[in-house]
């Protein structure tokens, strides 16, 4: 599995606040930091990149989309 450093840092992050929610919004200010003006639609392509990683060793299934919310990772 090989995470690029943007995927790893989205993997600590909800790994460390597991069963929450997070908004595409917070995501981008927890991971990418709140100096920087992308679109919320590159959390998702990061997400799924991090999803096909984890595929790899079968976990993509524990980071749940979260309808109109955000995503989240399970325990």
């Amino acid at each position: 599995m090989r995470l690029g450093p943007t995927e790893f840092k989205l993997l600590h992050f909800l790994m460390t606040h597991p069963e929450r929610v997070h908004s595409r919004s917070q995501l981008l200010d927890r991971v990418w930091g709140d100096h920087v003006f992308i679109e919320e639609r590159t959390v998702d392509v990061h997400v799924k990149r991090l999803r096909d990683a984890l595929s790899a060793v079968q976990c993509a299934h524990l980071i749940k989309t979260v309808r109109g919310a955000g995503y989240r990772i399970m325990r």
